[in-house]
């Protein structure tokens, strides 16, 4: 046994056997605002964020559809779009930084701080997230927390492999203080709201 493994199953050994509860930590949502996706929107909006207004009548997808419209590489992974470069296909992660637009469902928002949750599982390689110029995000209203606090709760930080929270377009101010969008990431992030059960794809 080398010295690493002695120092180890000392450790084991000497771990200490109290049977204490956690903390109780509050969620603080006493006062959720009154319509979730309406702070949401604020919030994504207050972060650089676009928020995709549904038209009253019509083609629910308009405003995606208008957005990716003079797009060459398109690559989705949703339904209710169909793009022109499947994920399935990627070599490697190099070919996806001609992705002009990419379109994802997010597992859940915060309307604290207009955040999306992607994991691995809505985005199915993670860089498509980060590579792309400009990101498209669904959102089942129903999908939306109040905050920070409830959002941690969700199963999707047990379940799931990779999650991460996105706020807006990458940003930096570091140099001269002028700010600047798409520096380490995509230019541009948008969200649609509509439901998990309005699936039309055609485009």
């Amino acid at each position: 046994m080398s010295g690493r493994d002695d120092i180890l199953a000392s450790i084991r050994a000497n771990l200490p056997r109290v049977d204490r509860p956690l903390p109780y930590v509050p969620q603080f949502d006493d006062d959720p605002p009154a319509s979730l996706l309406d702070a949401f929107k604020a919030s994504l909006n207050r972060m650089g964020g676009m928020f995709l207004d549904p038209p009253a009548a019509g083609d629910i997808l308009a405003p995606v559809r208008a957005k990716i419209a003079g797009a060459q590489i398109v690559c989705s992974m949703v339904p209710e779009i169909a793009g022109n470069r499947d994920i399935a296909d990627l070599g490697a992660l190099r070919d996806l930084a001609d992705v002009d637009f990419a379109i994802v469902r997010t597992s859940f928002a915060v309307a604290e701080t207009g955040s999306v949750l992607l994991s691995d599982a809505d985005l199915r390689v993670n860089a498509v997230a980060y590579l792309a110029q400009h990101l498209i995000v669904l959102l089942d209203p129903a999908d939306i927390v109040v905050n920070l606090h409830q959002a941690y709760r969700r199963p999707e930080f047990r379940d799931r492999h990779y999650a991460c929270f996105h706020t807006g377009p990458s940003a930096t101010a570091d140099i001269e203080g002028v700010l600047i969008h798409g520096a380490q990431g995509v230019r541009s992030l948008s969200v649609m709201p509509i439901a998990r059960a309005q699936t039309q794809s055609t485009y």
